[in-house]
């Protein structure tokens, strides 16, 4: 398959317009394919399709949308080594993480549509009537989820497969029974034509409505908001900034009919260094943690940018150590050239507060866009009366919190702003006297992590993947795992139909045998009479 530049408009490809951006390679900054923007008529004719596609599409049974999902994973693997060098060309980042992230954006693919083949997400309820109840009869009353309309999914910059075009946003939202519009991201836009095609083509293979899956080429803050202000669109799905997320957020509130925007903005993932465990690992534990803070150029949500510890010769040995290993890690190249700049402002922001000291840095390089690993220490005190070191620094970076005392210690995680995850290293003994820092690091993020590195988030059913804003905009759901399925789904009630006029999951005969609550009880049984 060859890239062209244009945008996939439900099963056709369209480049109706002039205007164009040209892709780089951020290694090199060599300039390599055009890409053509949507024109405002090809976002409206994506949009009819969408809606028209919504019509029929949520009628599908959960086999045939699984069959769906499953030619997708089938197809983009079909894609093979144009896929995986397109991306690494694109992103910088090397062949083996592309293939890793690859297998993963597959992987959550078939694990949605085991969901869909099993059955019970649909949350099926029933209580049935009881016509002869005093003082008042009790009505047949069933209540299922059912999907919501038109997404659209923004496409992340740091991860082009597996939280892009074919990603968990996506892939969660055609399994609820929603149509997709993508908005590609404008540093792999070759990556997502290749799988855009991809998912158009698994479309037309297993008899999916044409516009039940459409990706769009255009700048962020324009064909963004067009796309999230359309009254056609239902909820929104993205992976980025603080700043792109609360855009869209408020946009999306101001519309004549208010839709979510389900934004997962990222955050700083405070780690706790729990005296006992410096004590017994402490030069362990800087190798870990050197690991994880430039894991992919520290260009995670889950990256941890904030290490907290109590003053001592434990954390100074951990220091010293960690600092030795940052100064080992070669710099490497960054997606692209604005988030390179981000954190180069970013780092030197933090570096020049009051108080703060470099610990450690990597030997900068000669190279495009190369992110340079540092660590940074500052004191409890200083950390506490400065906002602004709360904020993230995307990339290979942390800074160091020295707190004076447990109390202290406290207060600062008491102090940060919501997060989607915290970590507790420790021995398992001092959790026992350190119940206060458990729920403190319980009351601030989405997910609780011991002795381990937020870096690495597993799909699965348990995962939670968003937390307390303004790590998300709704605490209440994850990106990651098949609950994000919940996102796009809203509850419908029936009341007093006759049973064939029901949907299957609703019947008494139960003809899907999955589980349902039926008069307060789970079963999987029918329901007689």
């Amino acid at each position: 398959m060859v890239v062209q530049g244009k945008n996939i408009i439900g099963f056709s490809l369209s480049a109706a317009s002039d205007e164009f951006v040209t892709s780089f390679d951020p290694k090199d900054a060599r300039p390599m394919e055009k890409f053509y923007m949507a024109t405002n008529e090809e976002i409206e004719e994506t949009l009819q399709k969408a809606s028209e596609a919504f019509g029929v599409y949520k009628h599908f049974s959960g086999n045939r949308r699984a069959d769906f999902l499953e030619a997708i994973a089938d197809e983009i693997l079909a894609l093979d080594n144009v896929l995986v060098q397109t991306a690494v060309k694109e992103s910088g980042l090397p062949e083996a993480r592309i293939i890793g992230e690859r297998g993963r954006t597959v992987g959550q693919l078939r694990l949605f549509a085991q969901l869909l083949r099993e059955g019970s997400w649909v949350d099926a309820t029933i209580e049935t009537a009881q016509p002869d109840r005093e003082p008042l009869p009790k009505p047949d009353i069933r209540k299922m989820l059912v999907p919501v309309g038109p997404v659209v999914v923004f496409a992340a910059s740091n991860f082009p497969l597996a939280f892009s075009t074919a990603g968990g946003d996506t892939a969660s939202a055609l399994a609820a029974g929603n149509p997709v519009i993508v908005k590609a991201h404008m540093s792999h836009l070759g990556t997502n034509e290749l799988v855009a095609r991809a998912i158009a083509e698994a479309a037309k293979n297993t008899g999916m409505p044409d516009g039940v899956f459409s990706s769009l080429n255009g700048r962020g803050s324009s064909l963004g908001q067009k796309l999230v202000m359309h009254p056609v669109v239902k909820s929104v799905g993205f992976t980025g900034s603080y700043t792109g997320g609360m855009a869209l957020y408020k946009a999306a509130a101001q519309r004549e009919e208010p839709i979510p925007v389900f934004a997962e903005m990222g955050s700083v993932n405070p780690v706790i260094l729990l005296p006992g465990k410096l004590k017994n690992s402490a030069k362990e534990t800087a190798k870990q943690y050197a690991g994880s803070i430039t894991l992919g150029v520290g260009q995670f949500c889950t990256n941890p940018g904030l290490l907290l510890g109590i003053a001592g010769e434990d954390l100074n040995t951990f220091l010293e150590e960690l600092a030795k290993e940052i100064r080992n890690i070669a710099p490497a190249t960054m997606l692209n050239e604005g988030i390179w700049k981000s954190y180069q402002s970013g780092k030197a922001k933090v570096l020049e507060q009051n108080g703060v000291t470099l610990l450690g840095a990597a030997t900068e390089q000669e190279g495009n866009h190369l992110g340079t690993a540092a660590i940074a220490l500052v004191s409890g005190e200083d950390f506490l009366s400065n906002p602004s070191l709360h904020e993230e620094v995307f990339g290979p970076f942390s800074l160091v919190v020295r707190c004076t005392d447990k109390e202290q210690l406290l207060e600062v995680i008491q102090s940060a702003k919501g997060q989607l995850t915290s970590t507790i290293m420790a021995e398992p003994d001092e959790l026992k006297g350190h119940h206060d820092i458990v729920e403190a690091a319980s009351k601030i993020a989405g997910r609780v992590l011991f002795n381990g590195v937020p870096t690495g988030v597993e799909v699965c059913h348990a995962m939670q993947h968003g937390g307390p804003f303004p790590s998300s905009t709704d605490s209440r759901f994850t990106s990651v795992g098949t609950d994000a399925i919940k996102r796009f789904v809203r509850p419908l009630a029936i009341q007093g139909f006759p049973e064939e006029a029901l949907p299957d999951a609703l019947k008494n005969s139960n003809p899907l045998g999955i589980w349902r609550k039926v008069n307060g009880e789970l079963t999987r049984d029918a329901i007689n009479g």
